[in-house]
């Protein structure tokens, strides 16, 4: 009878264990340990601290744009913008800082900002003209991609005359206080974005109602709650946090490359279905796309180190995104 009780309740827990979505994030990080073995036992180089500072400073960029777009995917949306919305905020924040002449924290606010308003039209597009996200956020990421290229007048803008812009990225607070850890600020910026964002998602009305439409929104509606509404503001805050994206890229290289952001939208929705994220919506968590985002950046990392060609390097990446989703709808069965 015991026993009988002991089965049940190992069945209880583990069940419990794969509809909370736990087990997700314990294959991922397990899969992040395998990778950083492999690779290290593959090139010495791998493990050197110069290196893992690489790895960390690339999924900073990868894992803000990867936050942002969780909050869109938990709502069962997706959005294809990211990258060039990404790419476009650079762009903003050079013509403030650069072609105007303003102060740093303005020229900041100012891609941060034109982040939020992309991710506002996006949402506007979805909730009230009614056109399915994918399309949407489609047509945002081609008018994204030629606004950057007319603002910019297709050359980069550089950041060689605004004191402080490349230390917002590539600083080390961190440095400052532990000597001998050169942690760059981009990573103590992904930290912080993560932090933020998992408390709005855990303890605020907007994270409960970003769950709640990706769960049932038809329910959500019924119910007297102006969906659309909070869906805009969802779309609006994923935005603000791609801005953050953008001002980091830009510092990172200090410059706004206007042709660059294709490609990333892939790794970052990747990133968060390899995290546990479901694609149908109603259920993620930014640590498992935290996760996600350092897996990407780690096996990206790992396969240049190796001297892997960069044509492998994307068949490798588009094999990852396959199984990604295979490993959501198998999970969804």
């Amino acid at each position: 009878m015991t026993a009988s009780v002991d089965v049940k309740k190992e069945g209880g827990f583990l069940a419990g264990l794969i509809k909370s979505g736990a087990h997700q994030k314990l294959l991922a990080f397990a899969s992040l340990i395998m990778l950083l073995i492999g690779f290290s036992l593959g090139s010495p180089n791998f493990m050197q601290m110069s290196n893992m500072i690489a790895i960390l400073q690339a999924t900073s960029v990868i894992g803000v744009l990867a936050i942002g777009v969780t909050l869109i995917i938990i709502t069962g949306g997706i959005d294809l913008s990211i990258g060039t919305m990404m790419t476009f905020c650079a762009v903003i924040s050079g013509v403030f800082l650069t072609y105007w002449g303003l102060p740093l924290p303005i020229g900041v606010l100012a891609g941060i900002g034109a982040g939020a308003f992309c991710g506002f039209c996006s949402g506007t597009f979805v909730a009230k003209m009614k056109i399915p996200p994918f399309i949407a956020t489609l047509g945002m990421m081609l008018i994204l991609k030629g606004l950057s290229l007319v603002i910019s007048g297709t050359r980069p803008i550089y950041f060689n005359d605004t004191p402080g812009f490349s230390e917002i990225s590539r600083g080390s607070l961190i440095e400052n206080i532990i000597p001998g850890l050169p942690i760059p600020n981009g990573v103590l910026i992904l930290f912080l974005v993560a932090i933020g964002t998992a408390y709005v998602l855990s303890k605020t009305v907007l994270g409960r109602y970003t769950y709640a439409l990706g769960s049932n929104e038809e329910a959500v509606r019924l119910s007297g709650v102006n969906a659309d509404r909070w869906k805009i503001a969802i779309y609006t805050f994923a935005g603000s946090i791609c801005g953050v994206a953008g001002v980091l890229i830009a510092s990172r290289l200090n410059s706004a490359q206007p042709a660059l952001g294709l490609g990333y939208e892939l790794e970052a929705i990747a990133a968060v279905v390899i995290g546990g994220t479901s694609l149908a919506g109603g259920r993620g968590t930014i640590l498992g796309t935290l996760i996600g985002a350092l897996i990407m950046s780690v096996l990206t990392n790992g396969l240049r180190v190796m001297s892997v060609a960069q044509e492998w390097q994307t068949v490798a990446t588009g094999a990852i995104i396959i199984l990604a989703v295979y490993a959501d709808m198998s999970r969804k069965k």
